[in-house]
């Protein structure tokens, strides 16, 4: 949680700074992280994969297994950061301009792209070491490296932005470079930590396949859950420019200050339920795991809940940190008031689904958030918004039904599914269980 902290602070910062510029350019960033997130997707969906093996091997104390794991993972993400790079230096404006951006916003934000997509192999490697890490039970060694990295991100972005002291004025594009950053020094430090003996986990030479096949199995749903996400983001910030740029900036606003205040406690409880379910597997106790994912919730409605309650009284307050635009804050503030009333859903949905993940289950969280993105978020928000013409407040709406809906899916999964069989029958496949 200390860690995802200062990690939404940094994102938070860059709406602050933009928003020094104009709304057109927190749209620019708003729009261009559409795009960032498919990296941050797939780094997150390895990183699905490896902390769902490396908690079970640790369980099962089954190192030689759970390094290999880690290594394999690393190497597939580096590689796969690789397209992103080009995308973002030939495609970067014009993927922006597709969304239905005006001329200027879609310079900014193709600019901003090509400046982070840069270092798209490096965030790969960065989310995927960091839960190798958290999955043998080492949160602290990802958090110390992750809280330097992040201070010296916000510095930069303040620094090379606004152009303070003795560091030139670069607006956007100083936000970017200061990302770019951030992702290259937290890459580095944890391939340090890892090959200088500094965590329990190690690099291991890559040859067993059935190591490589479980990790993309149980990746590949949660990488196509974060796409299919990402994907459902695109029409739905359309349907957002449909009425204004002010309300598209208001809504990533919104959602930024939601981030800030639940986002850091939500994440932090998501990779715990993770950990501590794929350690019970491991040590072959699937009660435990089921207790360990049920507790975890029930912590996570109880304080999410209460931080979603105070946004929700606290909106107004809260959206004016970022812009002094009349019309921007009524409809931020709107935005915040629905995802403070969402906090407790969307917090039990995230917990659950990272439970599922320590049991080798990533289908049913895919299905649970593709469902409700397209169905509520993107559909919804479009039938009752547009096309029956009842504006900003279907979209409201729809957010609010999307989190319910997908709570409703992936907690009948973990209530009734059968995760934990199939987490002991992966386990035994790879040798981790006669290793114990």
């Amino acid at each position: 949680m200390a860690e995802q902290v200062l990690r939404t602070m940094m994102r938070t910062t860059d709406i602050i700074v933009t928003g020094l510029f104009s709304p057109a350019a927190v749209a620019a960033i708003g729009l261009a992280d559409l795009y960032a997130r498919l990296p941050l997707r797939i780094g997150l969906g390895l990183g699905g994969g490896a902390i769902a093996l490396s908690s079970q091997d640790t369980g099962s104390d089954a190192t030689a297994n759970r390094d290999e794991a880690i290594t394999q993972a690393i190497v597939i993400g580096a590689l796969s950061g690789i397209p992103f790079i080009l995308f973002g230096f030939f495609l970067g404006e014009t993927a922006i301009s597709i969304l239905g951006a005006p001329a200027e916003v879609a310079r900014m934000g193709g600019t901003y792209l090509a400046v982070i997509f840069a270092t798209a192999p490096a965030r790969h490697v960065a989310l995927v070491g960091a839960r190798s890490l958290q999955g043998t039970g080492d949160t602290r060694t990802p958090m110390y490296i992750n809280v330097v990295s992040n201070l010296l991100n916000i510095g930069g972005t303040v620094a090379l932005g606004l152009g303070v002291g003795p560091f030139p004025r670069l607006h956007i594009v100083g936000v970017g470079i200061a990302t770019a950053f951030g992702n290259l020094f937290t890459a580095v430090a944890l391939l340090a930590a890892i090959y200088g003996g500094w965590t329990k986990a190690s690099f291991a030479r890559p040859k067993d396949t059935i190591i490589a096949r479980q990790l993309l199995t149980v990746s590949a749903p949660r990488i196509a859950e974060g796409l299919a996400a990402t994907i459902a983001e695109f029409p739905f910030n359309s349907i957002l420019l449909a009425f204004g740029t002010d309300v598209n900036a208001a809504y990533q606003i919104g959602r930024r200050m939601y981030q800030q205040v639940t986002g850091p406690l939500s994440r932090g409880y998501s990779v715990a339920s993770s950990v501590v379910v794929g350690q019970a597997l491991g040590s072959g106790d699937p009660d435990r795991a089921r207790f360990e994912g049920w507790a975890t919730g029930a912590l996570a409605v109880i304080t999410v809940g209460g931080v979603g309650l105070a946004l929700f009284f606290g909106a107004d307050w809260f959206v004016g940190f970022f812009t002094d635009d009349s019309a921007t804050l009524d409809y931020a503030a709107d935005f915040a008031r629905v995802y403070g009333l969402s906090a407790p859903f969307l917090a039990l949905f995230v917990v659950l689904s990272g439970a599922l993940q320590g049991g080798s289950d990533t289908r049913t969280p895919f299905v649970a958030r593709t469902t409700g993105m397209f169905g509520f978020l993107v559909g919804f928000s479009w039938l009752v918004g547009v096309h029956l013409g009842y504006g900003v407040p279907g979209v409201y709406a729809g957010i609010f039904c999307y989190y319910v809906w997908a709570l409703l899916v992936v907690g009948a999964g973990f209530r009734w599914g059968g995760w934990a069989d199939r987490a002991a029958k992966m386990m035994e496949e790879r040798g981790s269980v006669e290793e114990a």
